[in-house]
């Protein structure tokens, strides 16, 4: 067991964005956290790269609280640009380079390669689907235990959704977790193994999707709706 949410609960003025959230992710696995716009995803990622204090409830990381120094395996991708308009793609990796010991510049490199960046392209010249690209290279870059990523195939095309898609599935094995948070549900039912439902901050319904569609033929887009 790589991490364990035990009744976690974050209230932002008097709303609960989370509430009495308990859930677990094994080592090597990838998982899939789904819910609407507003359901609490976000929030129970922050929480768990470090970002935000639970109100309530404890994160455990390999059996022990989650402290500062997890943060060094733990790789959070935003759904927000996490770097400077003037930023060209080269100081990107700088930037992560500087901040994390874990990035790996040389494969960061390759991958802005494989996606068609160029390390001199500003980021305010972007379009949406290139920005995507950028922050997947960035993250992936970072040989971490645990990557989140928060709605990777927002707003790019079908082609860089499967660019993206083949470099997860690339980079999973059994060192490594995978957390996607998205709306997208038929993009991953190919290769999510786990899935989570949240719904208004709480977890519905955790499912393992081989075992589900053996015992009842239904696709994780069927269950969402049925949930949803």
């Amino acid at each position: 067991m790589i991490l364990e949410c035990r009744n976690l609960t974050k209230t932002y003025r008097g709303k609960k964005a989370v509430a009495d959230l308990s859930l677990s992710l094994e080592n090597g696995k990838i998982y899939g956290l789904l819910g609407e716009n507003g359901s609490g995803k976000t929030t129970l990622m922050k929480m768990i790269a470090g970002l935000v204090k639970p109100a309530e409830g404890e994160i455990l990381y390999h059996g022990h609280p989650l402290e500062y120094r997890d943060k060094a395996h733990i790789a959070y991708m935003s759904t927000e640009p996490f770097y400077y308009d003037y930023m060209k793609v080269s100081d990107v990796g700088r930037y992560y380079e500087d901040f994390f010991e874990d990035f790996d510049r040389k494969y960061f490199q390759d991958l802005i390669g494989k996606f068609g960046l160029e390390e001199g392209m500003k980021a305010k010249d972007m379009s949406t689907g290139m920005s995507a690209k950028l922050k997947i290279a960035a993250t992936l870059a970072r040989k971490s235990e645990l990557c989140m990523l928060d709605e990777p195939l927002n707003g790019v095309d079908y082609k860089a959704r499967e660019e993206i898609i083949a470099l997860i599935l690339e980079e999973a094995d059994d060192k490594r977790t995978f957390l996607l948070s998205t709306h997208l549900i038929d993009e991953i039912e190919s290769f999510v193994e786990k899935a989570f439902f949240i719904k208004s901050g709480e977890l519905i319904k955790g499912m393992d999707l081989e075992a589900e569609r053996m015992a009842s033929g239904r696709s994780l887009t069927d269950v969402y709706m049925d949930i949803m």
